[in-house]
């Protein structure tokens, strides 16, 4: 009777994948992302099981039904005390739906079991555990409880296996362990697409993200996130395209969905087309499942610049999703002045080195009745450290314009609960930057009413090689453009990145960052 049956749900499994899966020949595979709200039980047990019921009430959905991938975001599981083994699939490939042992927490388990009853590839983000005893090449202390404690990607297989594991390699304010070598998370697929995959705060350097591009040509990413969007330059959709389009690669994000601390978005990218669908949500966030065919590199010989899919747009205010601040008051900048005249071009150079920027800018007459408010802009350079407080920093060459509520330079990176009423009919900002052994130059821009970056379709981004290895850069709106919140030429340099490790023992080396921050008094709050 075991095996009549095994049999039968073997043909059942057979007879799914012929149905839904695409193949190799296919020039687009079928993709969603989840932006989820965790519970907010009070003890960890319940909070893992609300969770966990609204994964598999969203991987039962109809919308979902002839997906081949669905990927749910950073730290919306379990937390440090629910956590689980995971089978390494570089040893043996392990369904942990077929576990009779009790190895693997049975969430683990159910979710297996999920990817094998709907055929579908599945990416989740957990809390893992490991024995330090497995690792006995690492000379770092282990904690007491002799666990290893990580911030873990996994990937399951239309029949459940776990086929990819990653361990997050830049770690803020989470009680966490890393590896004592970095990681790397990619797999392959039946439909003919190899995945690289990363988390949240990995997406600003080099290691393992960067390097899967440049190195090993993968051209689709999968970007689980609990990210903490930061004005005027890092909000998550912002950074989203931005990346995808700099490294013209698939892009699948899906985001933790709690507005309130500055937690959303989520989004479907194809590199220089743009956005497929994307969102930012306001108020107590959402579970839901956004779906996009997305098309296929090796087989896209025309390329077409893609609008944003239409969602409802709802204005993003203060009180309905909180935003960080970068330090602005680092850049060299200066004030526009919009009442005097329409037009401007200026040269700007940041303190006495030779890194310079130029701008021509063409803006509409204010109107300007008594009392009229509206965005102050200032024209900005920087070149340095990012300086988190006590915390991993990357180094940025950025030239930007960005908005203002007043003059002061620390009334910019904040926004209006209104629109306002500047036009922008030209925005060009060129620059000379050094060519370096890892390096992205990404074109960076947001809009005031849905926090959004202005579509693919709307500007124009050009390098061309100049001289003394170094690249000419231009960044230009070809589109009248309102409620411009931040326009720039986004460079990371990885060379100059300072790393900081974590300690074996499960705490933190750095203090708590100001971007991608998992608190630990948040988790405690939505884990």
């Amino acid at each position: 009777m075991l095996i009549k049956s095994k049999v039968i749900f073997g043909l059942a499994l057979l007879i799914r994948l012929s149905i839904q899966a695409s193949v190799p020949s296919d020039s687009h595979y079928n993709a969603g992302v989840v932006e989820f709200r965790s519970a907010s039980a009070l003890t960890s047990a319940a909070r893992l099981n609300d969770n966990l019921q609204g994964y598999l009430d969203i991987l039962a959905q109809q919308e979902a039904e002839n997906l081949d991938i669905v990927i749910f975001p950073e730290s919306t599981l379990n937390s440090n005390d629910q956590s689980t083994f995971v089978p390494d699939p570089t040893k043996l490939l392990v369904a942990p739906c077929d576990d009779v042992e009790n190895v693997y927490h049975d969430f683990l388990k159910q979710l297996s079991c999920a990817a094998r009853k709907y055929a579908r590839y599945l990416v989740i983000n957990l809390t893992e555990k490991e024995l330090c005893s497995s690792v006995p090449d690492d000379p770092r202390p282990c904690a007491s409880s002799g666990l290893n404690i990580y911030n873990t990607n996994v990937v399951f297989d239309r029949l459940g296996q776990v086929i990819s594991r990653y361990r997050k390699v830049h770690l803020y304010g989470e009680n966490k362990n890393s590896t004592l070598l970095p990681e790397y998370g990619w797999f392959d697929t039946d439909f003919g697409v190899r995945f690289g995959h990363f988390i949240c705060f990995d997406i600003l350097f080099y290691t393992p993200a960067q390097e899967m591009v440049d190195k090993y040509g993968i051209k689709d990413f999968i970007f689980n996130t609990m990210w903490f969007s930061q004005l005027p330059f890092l909000t998550a959709v912002q950074v989203h395209q931005a990346w995808s389009y700099a490294n013209d690669v698939n892009f699948l994000a899906a985001g933790s969905s709690n507005p309130s601390v500055g937690s959303t978005g989520s989004g479907i990218y194809n590199g220089r087309n743009g956005i497929i669908v994307a969102t930012m949500n306001t108020g107590v966030g959402e579970r839901k499942l956004y779906t996009a065919k997305v098309p296929k590199y090796e087989t896209q010989t025309r390329r077409q610049r893609r609008s944003i899919v239409p969602k409802p747009t709802i204005r993003l205010s203060k009180p309905d999703i909180f935003l960080k601040r970068d330090y602005l008051q680092n850049y060299e900048s200066v004030l526009v002045d919009l009442k005097q005249g329409t037009q401007l071009q200026k040269d700007l150079c940041f303190a006495n080195t030779s890194f310079c920027c130029s701008f021509d800018l063409k803006w509409q007459p204010l109107a300007l009745q008594e009392n009229s408010v509206h965005y102050i802009y200032r024209l900005g350079v920087y070149d340095g450290l990012r300086n988190e407080v006590a915390a991993e920093t990357n180094f940025l060459k950025n030239c930007a314009i960005f908005s203002c509520i007043g003059e002061d330079i620390m009334d910019c990176g904040k926004i209006f609960d209104f629109d306002t009423d500047v036009v922008f009919e030209n925005v060009t900002i060129t620059g000379t930057f050094p060519k370096a052994n890892g390096y992205l130059l990404m074109p960076n821009s947001l809009k005031a009413a849905d926090v959004m970056p202005v579509s693919v379709g709307h500007f124009e981004w050009s390098e061309v090689a100049a001289k003394s290895n170094q690249i000419q850069v231009r960044y230009s709106l070809n589109t009248t453009t309102s409620n411009l919140l931040a326009f720039s030429i986004y460079g990371n340099y990885y060379d100059n990145d300072v790393h900081v490790e974590s300690k074996g023992d499960g705490a933190m080396s750095i203090g708590i960052s100001v971007l991608c921050v998992v608190v630990v008094a948040i988790l405690n709050l939505v884990l």
